[in-house]
């Protein structure tokens, strides 16, 4: 079942840097955000930064993959 977390995203598209919530399932170590027609991956630094609603994880973008047909 799919979970929330609000974590700041580094790096990639520039869209999609910042503090946002996501949904993901599985280990909270990586990331795998849609997009258009593929997927932003994000792996976690492993860091707290505290943007004035508490300290939120940060994601490192690593790279983008196609959605397979």
């Amino acid at each position: 079942m799919p979970r929330c977390l609000l974590v700041f995203l580094r790096g990639g598209p520039s869209d999609l840097s910042g503090v946002r919530e996501v949904e993901f399932e599985g280990p909270e170590d990586r990331l795998k955000i849609p997009r258009w027609n593929g997927y932003e991956h994000f792996e976690s630094t492993h860091e707290l930064e505290d943007f004035g609603e508490g300290p939120v994880p940060v994601y490192q973008w690593l790279y983008r993959t196609a959605v397979a047909e």
